[in-house]
């Protein structure tokens, strides 16, 4: 390049950065948890190019050559505040801006940092490729000490980005054209804060920081990268300002580590939340050559059987999913303010916390959470990724290596869940395993392998499930044999051995999910589970959560979701964020105590065994009718030999978790049938049934149990004063209507019974 024409290109470049100081977006520091005093914050208008063939290294984009448009960084390409708001698919783009190097960095070590950039970043600093970094969700840095010149420098940025590919975690971005379903606006680039940052020539490349509250100090160990010989670390902590602990040790070949014994003890506890103040130095021979500053929360957590403890103490999780969307800015929020508002908005509603769902959060949100003590399940965007692909599931491990490394910190973050809703072939169990390093990453806080659907690492910490059912009476009968005693809870894959209930910590991880009609006209159509006038939703979100609520076994819930995301629209709140109603008839429900934090477990070890077996092993025979029959249907002494014979179950074929071997597909059936029991004695009795949709079952012509909605699979619904009451030694009837308005249906009735096992020598 002729020194006329980098004098021309420098000209344009130094004027983008000038303008950039103007108001610069998202000036604040990106890590407050993680941060030095010498930083330049890049952000501000970039030039910024398409390139739709995908050669614009052989066109020379890599320096010296001015990009197409003007890009605000650091809102993606698709976004309106990026000033661009191009929604078609980018696989290639570039980026391109000058800065110069402050006079107070001169003479350090200087390293360029990207907070995410989605997916493939190539960066090159005036011509030279200083590195490149996999991954659209995680952190990175490159040291540029040598690269740098004195005043202006030319900073190029190639992004590959295909979500169509497998290769790649897109979370919720949509693979088609346009926004579908659950999938929303694409990311493309860029959308993370670029900064600047000197360092000394000895400097602290992480850290990693353990509170212990028993213990009453916090560890704190950290990566050295430099000469180590005469450095120490100093570690500083401060309550309110004032220093409460302090203490210096040598640094050795890349890591070092200390525990600082503090003076004053104050916990970090959900909604009172306390931070503790750090700072570390390095010091050679005494004199500092690099300081970082961060902070801490006092707490711990703990497992014990199915509790799932803070500070020793059980909390409720009343978690909200939260998927990070923004009208204008898509992945990114449009100030710092926004980010502190969500978590604002979430409290406002009588939630303690959220599920941060496939994406992984700005360190600046997580930050807030930490100061409002606000408690998070920290998650990768595992859709978009094909798991048999052996070069994409390592693009994603070591992603999720990283991402793990630099949120760790936070004592919001209460948990891990690298996987969502994942099936049971062979590639996803070997992945689920590998995940389970997790454990290793990070012993301080649960792992939980997927969220819903299927569980294959038996040493999860934590287990869950997910479920939509609108009825609250169904959605009761579900959980009722759990409540009473602790074991086989509700599986979304109930049928595969291995996804097996183990005793863990348990709780609905996405429920609800309800579409509220309001007179606000929605931007776009949209969709949401089960729509509801607000009278409607408020009865049906109470009669939900109060299932959860009121079960001693359940540590937690989560409701879907925040906020509408563009077409789906089932947020507690608009996707503008404004209030849909008064977010205190949430708060009501939300807030009173729950069964998890008023009662000790309630555990009974029951065996269980087939009084009248189901048709799941084996088909059942029924006298069966599809036309309304007379009243007495129900009654033992009606007769039933002009009905149809036929196998359970009843239903048609594609319908979830049933076994069909006589097809229904009218509206409404009856079934009989005669069962001898040899006996009435036992501690607990109950329903093996799987329903699709509203049923009634009678015993001996009386009414033992009614069901609406529909389930997905069968489970056990306890009935066992009723059947108690209804069954006799000797022959029986059973009598079931089941009606069915759309979608698939299935019917299949057993009763099973349970004796206690008592404990030896008890």
């Amino acid at each position: 390049m002729s020194p006329l024409a980098f004098a021309i290109a420098t000209a344009a470049l130094i004027f983008l950065a000038s303008s950039a100081t103007a108001a610069v977006p998202r000036p604040e520091h990106p890590r407050p948890d993680f941060q030095r005093d010498a930083w330049l914050n890049l952000n501000g208008p970039w030039q910024f190019e398409i390139d739709e063939k995908g050669d614009g290294e052989k066109r020379g984009l890599t320096s010296g050559h001015d990009l197409a448009q003007t890009i605000t960084v650091p809102f993606c390409p698709e976004s309106k505040l990026s000033g661009l708001a191009h929604r078609d698919f980018m696989v290639h783009v570039w980026y391109r801006r000058s800065f110069e190097v402050p006079a107070e960095m001169a003479g350090k070590r200087l390293l360029l940092h990207f907070g995410a950039v989605d997916w493939w970043a190539r960066v090159w600093l005036n011509g030279t490729l200083v590195g490149e970094h996999k991954g659209g969700y995680s952190s990175f840095a490159f040291e540029i000490t040598k690269d740098v010149r004195p005043g202006a420098n030319e900073l190029v940025v190639q992004v590959f980005d295909d979500t169509r590919s497998g290769k790649q975690a897109t979370g919720k971005q949509c693979h088609d054209l346009e926004s579908n379903g659950c999938a929303y606006t694409r990311t493309t680039g860029i959308w993370q804060t670029v900064w600047l940052e000197a360092v000394g020539d000895t400097y602290l490349r992480g850290i990693g920081v353990r509170p212990d509250l028993d213990g009453g100090r916090v560890s704190v160990f950290g990566w050295v990268d430099g000469p180590s010989k005469g450095v120490t670390l100093r570690v500083r902590a401060y309550a309110d300002g004032k220093q409460v602990g302090e203490e210096t040790v040598a640094a050795g070949w890349r890591a070092v580590e200390g525990a600082v014994k503090l003076s004053e003890i104050k916990p970090w506890w959900p909604g009172k939340p306390f931070l503790y103040d750090l700072t570390l130095d390095l010091l050679r021979d005494g004199k500092v050559v690099d300081t970082v500053h961060s902070y801490f929360g006092l707490r711990k957590i703990t497992i014990q059987g199915n509790r799932f403890l803070i500070n020793d103490k059980p909390i409720f999780q009343r978690l909200v999913l939260d998927q990070g969307f923004y009208p204008d800015g898509v992945y990114t929020a449009p100030t710092d303010e926004a980010l502190k508002h969500d978590v604002e908005l979430s409290m406002a509603a009588g939630f303690n916390g959220a599920r941060l769902h496939q994406k992984v959060f700005d360190p600046r949100f997580l930050y807030w959470a930490d100061k409002l003590g606000y408690v998070v399940w920290g998650e990768y965007p595992s859709w978009g990724i094909n798991w048999g692909d052996i070069e994409a599931v390592g693009n994603a491990i070591n992603e999720w290596r990283e991402v793990v490394e630099r949120d760790r910190n936070h004592p919001s973050i209460i948990g891990w869940c690298p996987l969502n809703e994942t099936g049971g072939e062979p590639a996803i169990a070997a992945v689920e395993e590998i995940l389970a390093q997790t454990q290793v990453m990070d012993p301080t806080r649960p792992f939980l392998d997927t969220s819903g659907y299927t569980h294959l690492f038996p040493g999860t910490d934590v287990f869950d499930s997910h479920d939509y059912d609108q009825n609250p009476q169904s959605f009761a009968a579900r959980y009722q044999n759990f409540s009473l005693t602790g074991q086989d809870p509700f599986n979304n894959n109930l049928s595969d051995p291995r996804s097996r209930y183990r005793g863990q910590p348990y709780f609905v991880s996405e429920y609800g999910g309800i579409f509220v009609k309001t007179d606000r006209e929605p931007a776009v159509p949209g969709w949401g589970y089960g729509q509801a006038s607000v009278k409607e939703f408020v009865d049906r979100y109470k009669g939900l959560t109060d299932v959860l609520l009121d079960n001693p076994n359940m540590c937690g819930f989560c409701y879907t979701q925040l906020t509408d995301i563009e077409q789906e629209q089932n947020g507690i709140y608009f996707y503008d964020r404004k209030p849909k109603y008064d977010p205190a008839l949430v708060h009501a429900i939300n807030a009173r105590a729950a069964a998890y934090e008023t009662q000790p477990p309630r555990i009974l070890h029951i065996t269980w065994r087939a009084l009248v077996p189901s048709s799941e092993e084996d088909g059942q025979e029924w006298h069966y009718t599809t036309d309304a029959p007379a009243a007495d249907w129900l009654k033992p002494a009606f007769d039933d030999a002009a009905w149809k014979v036929g196998k359970g179950g009843f239903g048609t074929e594609g319908t979830p978790g049933a076994i069909v071997r006589t097809v229904w597909n009218t509206d409404d059936i009856w079934l009989r049938r005669k069962v001898h029991v040899d006996t009435v004695q036992f501690d607990l009795a109950g329903l093996r049934l799987h329903h699709d949709e509203d049923a009634e079952v009678y015993l001996n012509g009386t009414k033992v149990a009614e069901f609406s909605g529909y389930g997905s699979t069968y489970g056990v619904f306890e009935a066992t004063a009723a059947l108690k009451k209804a069954l006799v030694v000797g022959e029986n009837t059973i009598a079931v209507h089941c009606h069915q308005t759309v979608g698939g249906q299935y019917i299949d009735v057993g009763i099973v019974v349970g004796v206690e096992e008592k404990p030896k020598g008890g």
